[in-house]
């Protein structure tokens, strides 16, 4: 990346470069940086850019990971709060949906309905842990990446402070990103059964109608996505800027112009890497174990670290992501002197926020 004109008088982002110098020699960590702003970046490089600020402050981070994000991490995969008589109701209304629909009920199709109804239960059941533990993880993680850049360690004392004068508007925006969520998963559900009725009413095959629903699917997949990326950028900025809600969203869908495909590009490695430690920890220890079940001791744990882990690295890229958008689109200005974004937050007396 080509060094800019100087830093941005809001953030004054620092990047960590590749000629880093660590003294190991001190009590802290001490980093040699050239001071610049994020250009337009590739993922690759946000991914660098994430474990450059990973090792600088690796205590901070494995704290949050340890305390926050690890439990969550075990409920979610071992489904323990999942009731699995709701699980099986709401799979057979969508099979019943799907076959109203006029889809042949295939194997995938029956898969896939008790997949959808897995997680739809499970976030659900879930949600008291979402919208505390993973939420003040979320917080804490933006909080950490900040004190990172402005050379600073995550300091607990001043995070509480600012949680006190943030926490209703990360609420607020956290409910609406869930509504956003909800109503694109229902509009998909409508245009699913509207499409297939209308290709029924033409009278084609119920295998062409699968095609067609598969190939809408597709489709949706990639607004979806497109729409979790902008869920996720306002969730960072309604921790490191004055906004929540509907304005929170509306700020990150002008921040990620021009740069959504590295958006999608981070959501899909994201996605990936989550799906594949689901997969291994339904199939070694929910489904798979040697003889007296000994394998479920250590892979289970293990598994849950690996989550908490990718969880803690898409927390960190988004954060990322959003400097790279923030800087892309400000003005340079080198008048001003590398702070916190956060902790000024801490010199003023504690009251909430209004929202």
């Amino acid at each position: 990346m080509e060094s800019p004109k100087g830093p941005s008088p809001r953030l004054n982002i620092i990047t960590l470069q590749n000629d880093e110098t660590l003294d190991l020699n001190h009590s802290d960590v001490h980093l040699t940086r050239s001071d610049h702003l994020f250009q337009s970046t590739s993922a690759l490089e946000i991914l660098r850019e994430t474990i450059r600020i990973l090792r600088y402050n690796l205590s901070g981070f494995m704290a949050i990971g340890a305390i926050l994000i690890c439990p969550v991490s075990a409920v979610l995969l071992s489904n323990v709060l999942v009731d699995q008589t709701l699980v099986k109701r709401l799979t057979i209304r969508l099979l019943l949906f799907a076959k109203s629909c006029g889809l042949p009920l295939r194997p995938y199709i029956e898969h896939s309905c008790l997949k959808f109804s897995e997680a739809a239960v499970s976030s659900v059941m879930c949600f008291p842990l979402y919208v505390t533990l993973l939420l003040i993880s979320k917080a804490a993680v933006v909080y950490t990446v900040d004190c990172t850049y402005s050379r600073k360690t995550f300091d607990s004392s001043k995070f509480y402070l600012i949680m006190r004068k943030i926490w209703k508007r990360i609420l607020s925006t956290y409910l609406l990103v869930c509504t956003v969520i909800i109503g694109c998963l229902t509009l998909f559900l409508v245009l699913v059964a509207g499409f297939s009725s209308l290709i029924v009413v033409i009278g084609l095959s119920h295998d062409l109608i699968l095609y067609a629903v598969i190939a809408l699917g597709l489709l949706f997949s990639v607004l979806f996505a497109n729409a979790v990326i902008v869920c996720d950028l306002s969730m960072v900025i309604s921790v490191l800027e004055d906004v929540s809600g509907a304005e929170a969203l509306l700020r990150s869908m002008v921040l990620i112009k021009g740069q959504t495909q590295v958006g999608l590009m981070i959501f899909l490695g994201s996605t990936i890497g989550m799906a594949f430690i689901e997969g291994l920890f339904e199939h070694r220890v929910k489904t798979l174990s040697y003889g007296d079940g000994s394998s479920r001791i250590w892979e289970g744990p293990l598994l849950v670290i690996m989550y908490s882990f990718v969880l803690l690295i898409d927390f960190m890229m988004s954060t990322v992501f959003y400097f790279s958008c923030k800087s892309y689109s400000l003005e340079n200005d080198s008048s001003i002197e590398c702070q916190s974004v956060l902790e000024a937050l801490t010199a003023s007396p504690v009251s909430p926020v209004a929202e």
